[in-house]
């Protein structure tokens, strides 16, 4: 238990930190299955141009390594490329 006022709002502050990653992450990954489960290519392109858009927004603000978003968003971009219309 901490047991200096500072250390005390550490705690809080990491917690609503972690869940705000955690939420983060979770939309990253549920957009990502999003492209991976689309219909048609058009339906991949749009859901594609949405998750790399969420996932420079995570990268701004520092939940994830902008090597991991790169690494991501080309996967993903191949993907839609490989896609027949």
């Amino acid at each position: 238990m901490a047991h200096h006022k500072s250390a005390k709002k550490r705690i809080k502050t990491n917690e609503k930190k972690k869940i705000l990653n955690q939420a983060a992450m979770s939309k990253v990954r549920t957009l990502i299955k999003k492209v991976y489960n689309a219909e048609n290519k058009a339906d991949a392109e749009k859901l594609l141009k949405e998750a790399v858009s969420y996932i420079d927004t995570t990268v701004g603000k520092g939940r994830i390594h902008k090597n991991t978003a790169g690494r991501r968003k080309s996967s993903l971009t191949k993907y839609v490329n490989k896609l027949e219309a």
